[in-house]
């Protein structure tokens, strides 16, 4: 199931990922869109649309995720062309930990994000289901990503780790900027104008390797961390994407609330999460549609 080496994908092997999905479609897209968990109805908005299955594209890794179709959607949205990941990959799906493999199992994981770049993508929006640490969130808010920790790094665990092609970035990218202020300044604008004042909040994403949910040890933990809302994705996109030099957006939908007292009955699972993505997602598609519709190619906003 594994290869033998280390090797990794190379830019050739990206970017002969990324002529393949050119030659299929007109599509330019200047924005990728990444649904989470119990989000995918973000893709059912573009118009136009021409879809790849996962399996039919040339080195892409598959979703084994209930919940994530494994399907790549080209398409406008409000007019503006986009690439849409109907269903991410995680680093809990199979992909072994041991260091001789840590370049591929990332290159896979994040094989999407640099073909984004390749196709054209200036901005990235990444979308994931969350578990709520801040005592002041409710299940079905939406919190805009400020910052994030990535727990795994800490033990060396980052998708740079690795030789670096100086195509794709530098060696030691800025991460002080890893989500844009001008569209989270923006996503609240119109957070405000949509009548989401009530359940639109902001704060600091965390990063945990799954599948398995915390522990109330842990949540007390990352609680004191300063950490708004812990998941099982993201963070590694978003280093890659930024390594790439594009921007990036990220919203976290709350979809339970992480159990940090012990005498608490409340237990997380994956049929919670989903149930809580589709009941938010009508007002999470609204707001990320009206976002991308007032992002401009110049890389700035209207």
């Amino acid at each position: 199931m594994f290869p033998e080496s280390n090797k990794g994908l190379s830019y050739e092997d990206c970017k002969a990922t990324a002529d393949w999905l050119l030659t299929q479609t007109d599509m330019r897209p200047t924005v990728g869109i990444v649904c989470g968990s119990g989000l995918g109805g973000l893709a059912d908005l573009l118009k136009d649309q021409v879809a790849f299955n996962y399996e039919d594209i040339p080195n892409f890794p598959q979703s084994t995720v209930h919940g994530h179709a494994g399907r790549l959607v080209f398409g406008t949205m409000k007019g503006k062309p986009c690439v849409c990941m109907q269903g991410r990959f995680h680093l809990y799906e199979g992909y072994p930990i041991q260091k001789r493999f840590v370049v591929w199992f990332y290159s896979q994981i994040t094989l999407p994000m640099r073909v984004f770049k390749l196709l054209g993508v200036q901005t990235v929006v990444i979308t994931n289901a969350a578990g709520g640490l801040n005592q002041d969130f409710k299940v079905g808010d939406i919190m805009i990503i400020k910052d994030h920790i990535n727990l795994p790094g800490f033990a060396g665990n980052n998708p740079l780790v690795g030789p670096n092609d100086e195509r794709f970035g530098v060696r030691f990218p800025c991460m002080s900027d890893a989500y844009d202020r001008d569209l989270q300044q923006l996503a609240m604008e119109v957070g405000q104008e949509l009548g989401y004042g009530d359940f639109l909040k902001e704060g600091v994403y965390c990063v945990l390797g799954g599948p398995s949910f915390e522990t109330i040890a842990e949540c007390r933990m990352l609680h004191l961390l300063g950490v708004d809302a812990v998941g099982m994705s993201t963070v590694h996109e978003v280093i890659v994407a930024r390594h790439c030099g594009m921007r990036v957006f990220a919203l976290s939908l709350i979809t339970n609330l992480a159990v940090t007292d012990y005498d608490s009955e409340e237990k997380a699972n994956h049929e919670d999460v989903l149930q809580a993505g589709n009941q938010r997602a009508e007002q999470m598609e609204q707001l990320v549609s009206s976002v991308v519709n007032r992002i401009e190619p110049n890389n700035n906003y209207i």
